[in-house]
Formats: structure tokens, C-alpha cells, sequence
């Protein structure tokens, strides 16, 4: 019963597939892929920083590393940066071992992670983190906070060029191009370009001057796609 359910399933199909493309032969396609691309301004930034320090006592290490988080938060509330734009990422304390010295230690390292929505507040905000007690500075992102906008854009454009790929083949071939009948998104996850920074140094100077130390360039919003079109 099993086996001639499998066979009535079988033949249902064939019928089907039959009726579909009563020739049984399958028109002409072309494949192709597409790309475009959209350069933008950011307009955002994500900031990465963080503080560490070592001792002997494992409950001391970690209220000295607790101590500075506190008044690097303080610092950013005194930015009017809102509460939601700010996040803790990463809190450790473990034990270690210094080789050359043959002696255990303890450390502490806390992270976290800004985002800045104003990048006229960017050479301020570094600057203070720093004197708040920051002596890690990990890392920053640009980004667009219009970059959802500038997709479409990006997409649009990524048709129109598999579009255009597809024409000239056919054209070669004294073909042309019809309807879709595949359409693929291959595009990755939108990824803002991030900038490695530096490591800062514990009691930097509060006479550093506010000069421009950031180049944001842009950022590139991309797409990319696959297509298959009959050929008429």
C-alpha cells in the first residue's frame, strides 16, 4: 500500500510538471548576478572602551575597577548621552601569573560600548573617557543611521546591473531577455567599517588639546543579488 502511494505520488507530479510545460522541455534561461553600491557620510559612531588593572587582592582589584566604571559613567551622563546608547559589554576578574616574577595577580577588566549619535561631540568625548580612567580604547565604528534608506538604493541598483549583464549575453546570442523567473539575495549583513584604535595610557594628560584627530571618510552600503531570466 505504501509503495503504491509513493507511485500514484510520483505520477501526480509528472502530470502536474506535464501541464505546466506541456513540451517537456525546459525554455532557455540565463543566470546571472548583480551588484551595486552606495557611498554615505556616517553619521554615527559606535565606541568600544574599557579599563583594566591589576593587585594582589582579588576584592580590591575589582572595587578599583568598579570605581573607575562608575565615574567613566558618570562622565558620559554629564555628556547627555542617553542611557539607552550605552552599554556594559564585558566584565572579568581572574587570576594570573607573572613568569618572570614567579608571583599570582589578579585582574579586572570592564568594557563598554557607546554610541554616539553626535560625531561633533567625537574629540570631547575621547578626550574625557580617558581622564575619567579609561586605558583602554578598543575600538570604533562608523555608521549610518540611514543606511535602511540607502538599501533600497543599493538594491535597486544591484537588479539594474544583473539586468544589464543578462542583456549584453543575449544580445551576443541575437536573444533577448525576459521575465524573471529566479530571484536570489546574496547581500551580507549591512557592517559598518570599524577604525582599530590605540590602547590609551594610564594618567593621560589633561592638557591634550582638542584637535582633530578623526577622519570618518565613508561608509558603503552594498548589495547583492542573483537572477535567472528566460530568453526569448
Amino acid at each position: 500500500m505504501k509503495k503504491l502511494s509513493v507511485l500514484f505520488a510520483t505520477l501526480l507530479m509528472a502530470i502536474t510538471m506535464n501541464a505546466q510545460n506541456p513540451s517537456g522541455i525546459q525554455s532557455p534561461q540565463i543566470a546571472v548576478s548583480g551588484s551595486g553600491k552606495v557611498s554615505i557620510k556616517p553619521d554615527q559612531a559606535n565606541i568600544t572602551i574599557g579599563t583594566e588593572n591589576r593587585g594582589s587582592d582579588a576584592v580590591i582589584v575589582k572595587k578599583e575597577n568598579d570605581a573607575v566604571i562608575a565615574n567613566i559613567i558618570k562622565y558620559i551622563k554629564k555628556m547627555k548621552i542617553s542611557e539607552n546608547d550605552y552599554q556594559t559589554q564585558r566584565v572579568n576578574l581572574y587570576k594570573n601569573r607573572d613568569y618572570e616574577t614567579k608571583l599570582d595577580y589578579f585582574q579586572a577588566n570592564q568594557t563598554i560600548t557607546i554610541q554616539l549619535k553626535d560625531l561633533s561631540k567625537y574629540e570631547e568625548l575621547m578626550l574625557g573617557l580617558i581622564q575619567a580612567g579609561a586605558n583602554q580604547i578598543q575600538g570604533v565604528e562608523f555608521k549610518s543611521s540611514k543606511a535602511a534608506d540607502y538599501q533600497t538604493e543599493a538594491r535597486t541598483k544591484a537588479v539594474a546591473d544583473a539586468k544589464k549583464k543578462a542583456t549584453d549575453y543575449a544580445n551576443a546570442l541575437g536573444q533577448k531577455v525576459g521575465k524573471a523567473v529566479f530571484v536570489s539575495d546574496e547581500s551580507v549583513a549591512y557592517s559598518p567599517r570599524p577604525m582599530m584604535m590605540y590602547a590609551a595610557k594610564a594618567g593621560a594628560s589633561e592638557d591634550m588639546a582638542l584637535d582633530q584627530t578623526l577622519a570618518i571618510g565613508e561608509i558603503e552600503v552594498s548589495s547583492n543579488v542573483s537572477i535567472n531570466f528566460s530568453l526569448e
